[in-house]
């Protein structure tokens, strides 16, 4: 068995103690493969924001388990010898499974290394969801490792996660479901779903540009969840914001998104200053990847070379993680 802590890694204890109380999110960034995990840590670094680097059961697969742990390993190294080039601090890295659904699954992931796993029984009854979490509890805390469960379901597909509707969270379970459990964060439904295609058209509003407005977040829900379970870690999934201009730029090269509508970035920074202290973001870098990859190609059809498309691919990818820390979550300099 391998320990995070010789990865050097961090669990989410303190990440989310201080999150807490300087009422910022960290970032929770989903990634498959070299390209992603450069650009998270190079963002990461440049603007002093702690990590989250989450890995679902689809990267697993595509990645491979025991190249994963290396690659968790080697995101540490790539950020100690950043910090020490630019002259910055080293920020704390942790590694998380995003949405297992096996207590198999979460004692493999926690057994190659990870420091954080979360534990998706939503989809289960509530007594069904509350048995398997706390299994998965009792497991990982042996070798602390902290653990998020989810209550409520988000509509949406991202990997192997697939809803046709949202149910909200219900307030009035959480003070049981985390006293039964023992979770330390738990993930809640507020209205955010997963992919790209967050809400049909018909659900919301145009702006002058023509542009999608969603409905805004059920914030009357986080809040009374705040009031059953005072300073307990919140986490928000399905939170990529869907920039327009990376929609643009694919489907202007070849791509054919349709109402593609995401979060908007002010609810999120919203939610961050009040008890989410955990914002999970995946669509947003699979766009901005694939934008810059689409309009390389576009531009230069006869480059061959990975390099030569997966380096602009990468560059819009930081970007895009510094402006998410920056202006978004509240994260940057918070280390």
């Amino acid at each position: 068995m391998t320990s995070y802590k010789d990865l050097g890694l961090v669990n989410t204890k303190e990440m989310f103690k201080k999150a807490m109380e300087g009422k910022y999110a960290v970032p929770a960034y989903n990634f498959n493969n070299m390209e992603q995990i450069q650009a998270i840590i190079s963002a990461c670094v440049e603007t002093q924001s702690p990590v989250i680097l989450q890995v679902s059961s689809g990267a697993r697969k595509y990645a491979n388990q025991t190249l994963l742990k290396y690659m968790g390993q080697g995101a540490v190294e790539m950020m100690k010898a950043m910090a020490a080039e630019k002259g910055l601090k080293e920020i704390p890295i942790a590694l998380h499974l995003d949405h297992g659904d096996t207590f198999e699954l979460c004692v493999s992931c926690i057994e190659s290394g990870f420091s954080s796993v979360m534990i998706d029984g939503s989809h289960h009854s509530y007594e069904e969801n509350v048995a398997l979490t706390k299994k998965v509890v009792d497991y990982a805390h042996q070798y602390d490792v902290t653990v998020e469960g989810e209550l409520g379901v988000l509509a949406g597909i991202e990997d192997d996660v697939v809803a046709e509707k949202s149910t909200y969270t219900k307030p009035e379970e959480v003070v049981d479901f985390v006293n039964r459990t023992g979770v330390d964060s738990l993930a809640i439904s507020i209205g955010t779903s997963h992919g790209a295609n967050k809400f049909k058209p018909e659900q919301c509003t145009q702006n002058e540009e023509g542009v999608y407005i969603p409905p805004p977040l059920k914030f009357e829900i986080l809040e009374e969840i705040m009031k059953q379970i005072p300073g307990f870690p919140i986490v928000l999934h399905g939170s990529s914001s869907v920039p327009v201009e990376a929609v643009k730029i694919i489907n202007e090269n070849g791509g054919a998104l349709k109402d593609s509508v995401g979060i908007p970035e002010d609810q999120l920074r919203k939610a961050a200053s009040l008890a989410v202290c955990k914002v999970n973001i995946d669509s947003d870098g699979r766009l901005w990847m694939t934008a810059a990859i689409r309009k390389h190609f576009n531009d230069k059809p006869a480059d061959f070379d990975p390099r030569k498309y997966l380096g602009p691919a990468r560059e819009a990818l930081i970007n895009m993680y510094k402006h998410k820390n920056e202006s978004v979550l509240g994260s940057a300099n918070k280390v």
